[in-house]
């Protein structure tokens, strides 16, 4: 192998090492909330919308003793905010909140455990097997790394390879299992467009909802389905809150919109006889669960102005965990995962 060679990698490759290897973006001591926020970030609305949830997963199963699998963790802090919520559910029953929960938290992550975290909370690099409960995977897809393809000038659809400064050259033609998902999921006719070929997403996505003997996977994301995919791609960096070039350098992180529906059908197909999936917006999944933007009645402010301030504020942040053209527009994929047998 030639120094050249050893230059230039496949996106899938790159994305990897500059994640994940040593001193990679996700393993440093900031974590992604040092770059960017998430839903998780934004508010803690959002981590007792998915206490809600477990609890209807847990009045699912028609128990008391719930399993929570967070993938892609962080440093924790979905887990940590649910545990609150079920904290606080147990001591006001009117809240909305689920009480008298006892929740099995495990955090999958491959950065190490943060110091200072709940006890109750338990951390690995790998999923925990046969549980029954509730798998979120909130932004975890879209850093699964993947390769990514271009039409060249014949109308051949390549692999594109990536020196770690960022440059870019068009490599052999895809082919094998690839070529088949581009071929089904995201078809390149026209030269210079491009895909990202999502099938380790699909394999990633089916060993995860795998784990669980029974309950729900929830999967939250960029996302688009295959009658809108966009015509050259979604890889991008982000650095410091602001979005910069994709460029494999370890400095940043690497992200690419899921291809949902595939992840769907790859569970579907794995593990026949299942429920459909659905797919519905954040939006949506959000105010179901009791997340609403709408303003608090000015009445409140003259009879308790406090009261008023305070679910003014929660409002503020309901509208920007739903609002059109940002957050409320990612996906929620959701697979109700049967007892076997």
């Amino acid at each position: 192998m030639t120094d050249e060679t050893c230059q230039w990698q496949g996106w899938r490759e790159a994305t990897e090492r500059a994640l994940y290897g040593p001193g990679g973006f996700y393993l440093r001591p900031e974590g992604p909330a040092g770059h960017f926020r998430t839903s998780v970030h934004a508010s803690p609305l959002f981590a007792a919308a998915v206490a809600r949830l477990l609890g209807e997963v847990a009045e699912e199963l028609g128990t008391t003793e719930v399993a929570l699998v967070d993938m892609g963790a962080g440093r924790g802090e979905l887990l940590s905010g649910v545990l609150a919520a079920t904290d606080a559910g147990a001591g006001n029953a009117a809240g909305g909140l689920p009480g008298a929960l006892t929740v099995r938290a495990y955090a999958v992550e491959r950065a190490a455990r943060p110091a200072g975290l709940d006890p109750r909370i338990e951390w690995s690099d790998r999923l925990p097997r046969g549980v029954r409960g509730l798998l979120f995977a909130n932004e975890w897809l879209d850093n699964v790394p993947v390769d990514v393809a271009e039409v060249d000038a014949e109308g051949t659809a390549r692999y594109v390879e990536v020196r770690a400064d960022g440059t870019e050259r068009l490599a052999g033609p895809v082919s094998g299992a690839d070529a088949e998902w581009l071929a089904r999921w995201w078809p390149l006719r026209e030269p210079g467009t491009r895909a990202e070929i999502g099938r380790p997403r699909d394999e990633a996505w089916t060993a995860a909802v795998a784990c669980l003997a029974e309950g729900r996977a929830v999967a939250v994301d960029y996302a688009h389905v295959r009658a809108a995919r966009p015509p050259f791609g979604t890889l991008s960096g982000f650095r410091a809150g602001r979005e910069v070039p994709p460029v494999p350098d370890g400095d940043r992180d690497l992200t690419a919109h899921v291809a949902l529906d595939a992840c769907a059908a790859a569970v579907g197909a794995a593990l026949a006889g299942w429920p459909a999936a659905g797919l519905v917006t954040q939006r949506e999944a959000l105010r179901a669960l009791g997340v609403s933007g709408g303003r608090p009645p000015l009445s409140l402010a003259s009879t308790d102005p406090a009261g008023y301030v305070r679910a003014l504020s929660s409002a503020g942040e309901a509208a920007e965990l739903t609002a059109p053209g940002g957050l409320g527009d990612f996906l929620w994929l959701t697979q109700r995962v049967p007892a076997a047998g």
